[in-house]
């Protein structure tokens, strides 16, 4: 077996409904299903995919480094619901791992789409991703959410685009929104990060209106319209939530 590519999922079926007839091309598909309350798992089944069950973790790549165990293909794609690979990517795909090529990993660029726009700007794209890689030559560090696959070995670069489609209408982006920046105060409480004048100068005011300004002006968000407006908005705000979700977890720490 060539190619495994990995998913794991919680109430994903709307994305699984239309991710799944696509991946045929691979030997298999490992799907790792999160405590789903919809019928996330009777999609992957009905697809032939290898199914596990797992909690719903918050860190998700707790979840992801064990559907990658589960993996028996010398390579490995590890894929999100809400991510597709286009036909000529999934061509390439086959192409590299047939070669007799001298890395044992690829990055490729993702273009991420909010609310059906593709964001050309506002460090939006490339938003370059490490997702193919040989079996037992990368791995997570499982430490944080947003953490990236440590390779060993040498890195190629795949010539064709993986399509992102994370948030379709502002309700679903709100339930994420949510839960990151709930994450993210989590991981910083766990870091030890104070609350004081200078940490709430610095997550209020300073990250926030700099991240706001280099990409909405800097990197021109400004050219991917409302939506473009819209996400660099939040990602402004993002350090503002975190930050007052951390306060709060301490004043009920103190309230024990």
């Amino acid at each position: 077996m060539k190619l495994s590519i990995t998913i794991i999922g919680h109430n994903e079926a709307e994305h699984l409904q239309e991710l799944l007839p696509t991946l045929e091309w691979a030997d298999e598909v490992v799907y790792v299903d999160c405590e789903s309350r919809d019928n996330s798992l009777e999609i992957a089944r009905r697809w032939n995919c290898r199914c596990f069950c797992r909690p719903n973790l918050a860190n998700l790549n707790i979840n992801k480094a064990y559907a990658m165990e589960q993996a028996r293909g010398e390579w490995i794609f590890y894929l999100d619901p809400d991510e597709r690979i286009p036909p000529e990517l999934a061509r390439e795909i086959r192409r590299v791992i047939l070669a007799p090529e001298p890395f044992h990993a690829f990055q490729l660029n993702r273009r991420n789409h909010y609310f059906g726009r593709w964001l050309r700007f506002g460090s939006q794209y490339p938003d370059v991703q490490l997702r193919l890689f040989r079996k037992g030559y990368a791995s997570f560090p499982q430490q944080h959410v947003h953490e990236k696959l440590r390779v060993q070995g040498r890195i190629g670069r795949l010539q064709n685009d993986m399509l992102h489609f994370p948030y379709r209408n502002i309700s679903q982006f709100l339930k994420k929104f949510d839960f990151y920046t709930s994450f993210e105060a989590d991981y910083m409480y766990r870091q030890g990060i104070a609350v004081s004048w200078w940490n709430g100068f610095k997550y209020l005011f300073w990250i926030p209106i700099l991240r706001f300004l280099r990409r909405y002006g800097l990197k021109m968000g400004f050219r991917d319209g409302l939506p473009g407006f819209f996400a660099c908005v939040f990602d402004a705000l993002n350090f503002v939530v975190r930050y007052l979700k951390l306060w709060e977890l301490y004043r009920q720490r103190d309230c024990r």
